[in-house]
Order: C-alpha cells, then sequence, then structure tokens
C-alpha cells in the first residue's frame, strides 16, 4: 500500500541512543540534589528506566520527597545529560537521516523521551525542517501512563498531519505495539543494537535502513 505520513520513534530511530550509564549518573545527581547521596541501587535504577507512577510514589516516599517535583527535577536532570551527550559528539544522528530530506510525504516523531529533549536535539542538529509535529513526553508523572505503546501521543501526532495511511517507524516493541494500538502499520528497523533481535510482535515491514522507506511509501 501507499502511506501519505510516516512518523518515527526518536532515539535508536533517527539518533543514536543514550548509554545508560549517562542516564544512571543523572539519576544518581537527582537523588543528590535532594540530599540523598547513597540510595538504594535499585531505586536509582527504577527511576532511570521503565519508571511507573506507583513507583515514583514508592521511592517518593521512603525519601520523603514531594513526588511532582521530584520527577520534574529527574526529566530535567535527565534531559540535560543528554543534551550534552549531543553537544560532546557523542549523541549524533544516524547517518541515513539525510535520506528524509527526499521523502516528499509529512513527517512526524514520537518519543517517549521528554519533549525538551526531542525540541532540544532537533534544534541542535538542525532538523526541525524534516519534520511537521515532534511530540515527546510531558515532566509529569501523568505522562508515564501515557508512555507507547499507549498510542495517545502517536494519535496526536496523525491528527496534526491529517494522516490517512501512515507507517510508525520503530527500534522498540513497544513502538510495534503503538502503532497497532492506533490501527496503523509498523516497520521496525534494524539499528546495530537490533540486529539480532529476536521479536515477539509482528510489524508490517521490517528493515534495515531509513532508505527502504523510499520503496515503501511508494509501493
Amino acid at each position: 500500500m501507499t502511506y501519505d505520513t510516516v512518523v518515527f520513534d526518536n532515539d535508536g530511530v533517527l539518533v543514536g541512543r543514550t548509554r545508560f550509564d549517562v542516564l544512571r549518573e543523572a539519576t544518581e545527581e537527582t537523588f543528590a540534589q535532594f540530599g540523598v547521596t547513597d540510595p538504594n541501587p535499585d531505586h536509582v535504577e527504577d527511576m532511570t528506566i521503565g519508571a511507573t507512577p506507583s513507583g515514583v510514589a514508592t521511592v517518593s516516599d521512603i525519601y520523603d520527597f514531594e513526588p511532582d517535583r521530584f520527577w520534574r527535577t529527574r526529566d530535567r536532570t535527565l534531559s540535560v545529560a543528554q543534551q550534552e551527550e549531543a553537544r560532546a559528539g557523542r549523541k549524533t544522528p544516524y547517518e541515513d537521516l539525510a535520506s528524509l530530506a527526499d521523502l516528499d510525504i509529512p513527517k512526524g516523531i514520537v518519543s517517549s523521551n521528554q519533549q525538551e529533549t526531542v525540541d532540544f536535539l532537533l534544534d541542535h542538529f538542525e532538523l526541525s525542517g524534516l519534520f511537521d509535529t515532534a511530540y515527546g513526553r510531558e515532566a509529569t508523572i501523568e505522562s508515564l501512563t501515557l508512555r507507547k505503546p499507549n498510542p495517545h501521543y502517536l494519535e496526536r501526532a496523525l491528527a496534526d498531519l491529517d494522516a490517512e495511511s501512515a507507517l510508525y517507524v520503530g527500534d522498540n516493541e513497544s513502538d510495534i505495539k503503538a502503532a497497532e494500538n492506533a490501527g496503523i502499520d509498523s516497520a521496525f528497523i534494524r539499528r546495530p543494537h537490533r540486529s539480532d533481535w529476536d521479536l515477539n510482535v509482528w510489524p508490517t515491514w521490517d528493515i534495515d535502513s531509513l532508505d527502504d522507506l523510499h520503496e515503501i511509501c511508494s509501493t
């Protein structure tokens, strides 16, 4: 089929992923900003990746944090860390991103990363002109329930783009599930960190490069 819109995940699809140790150190820094210099390592890991509202509430109760303030600080600190990785040249766009300039259909971004991080990367790498809309996650506890596979942000992007036949490109199973939940097709891109990944979901397409979208979108 022919697609009139393509939406992309960001980290691991358009730009390289941030190393886990960088994110973990930023989470430890968040605890330190609240006067906790030796937090339980399990609590640090829980707040680094895959945090949930109940998890934030539990950690905040243990350390006597105000939950909303703690989470806003955590999101801000991790965003700043990722911005520094980009400025230092350790987080960069994939080379095939340039091929999207010739993909003459509306394009968007939907990421579970912070909106602040998405906006910074688009500006820093001068990519804003390639995309017609871009959604990240607000720095609120409530936004954690809206991450993929919840299609919330994907549906907002599709509405912005007035999409009738859309494709979502991602590198995680949650991306494929989000596309399914939004009622659209999906493409799983096999970046180096996903080259041998065994999927438990069924994307519409399995691709090696963004270059492949030129043929897919004209099929």
